[in-house]
């Protein structure tokens, strides 16, 4: 008997259904020990991986803790107590506490009046290029900052002239230090302009601007804050 277009229709569904099973029951058989591993595998990659991040925090904030211990101890002077813990944190493999523990390293060198050292360990945090930007910059200025009396005007200049620029942070700091290295060059127009940057730039400090505008004034360039700067 001929079946009608409903049951043609409904065998045939019944055969792909049938068809379906039996392929699923042969991946099962020959793939299911390796599809259970691979599953496995992945629970315990992401547990592990839930674990390490855990432990990297976990690690962070207990090197974060004993930084600040170490601070407070150089601040309170017990700089022998600091200096073992400072030296432990400059492996650290957290970007941010190592290189807050190298360059508090070079001040305690540098209060123990060791400048050469300081300075050495100045230049060691600025050529770091693994570390973020900000910290190679200080570093660089308080390296210069240290060597100064030693190093040729020009070298000054050279050294610090990125940082001596409007959109530095480190204007204050590396600008009248190009300034005076421009007076020792016998160049007092640069360096009056140099201390009108600084006197009109609002993000420096304003005992540092004070003290720019008095030199640049001295220098015959007027440096007073613009309306802007002023507020």
């Amino acid at each position: 008997m001929a079946l009608t277009p409903q049951n043609n229709d409904a065998f045939i569904r019944e055969v792909d259904d049938e068809l379906r099973r039996e392929q699923m029951s042969h991946i099962g058989r020959r793939y299911g020990l390796w599809i259970i591993g691979a599953v496995l595998l992945a629970l315990v990659a992401f547990g592990g991986w839930t674990w390490w991040q855990h432990h990297r925090n976990t690690v962070a904030g207990e090197q974060g803790e004993k930084l600040a211990v170490a601070l407070d101890d150089v601040a309170a002077g017990r700089s022998a107590q600091a200096t073992a813990a400072v030296q432990a944190l400059t492996t650290s493999d957290w970007d941010a506490v190592r290189a807050t523990a190298l360059l508090t390293q070079a001040d305690l060198l540098l209060g123990k009046d060791d400048r050469k050292g300081a300075a050495a360990a100045f230049a060691k945090v600025a050529a770091d290029d693994s570390l973020a930007q900000p910290f190679r910059d200080l570093a660089l200025v308080r390296q210069t900052a240290v060597e100064y009396d030693g190093l040729a005007p020009q070298a000054v200049i050279d050294r610090l002239r990125g940082l001596a620029d409007k959109d530095s942070p480190w204007l204050g700091s590396a600008g009248e230090m190009v300034a005076i290295a421009y007076l020792r060059l016998d160049k007092p127009q640069q360096a009056g302009q140099t201390y009108r940057l600084i006197a009109q730039t609002e993000s420096v400090p304003e005992t540092i601007r004070a003290r720019a505008v008095q030199m640049a004034g001295s220098l015959g360039v007027d440096a007073a804050p613009t309306p802007a700067a002023a507020r």
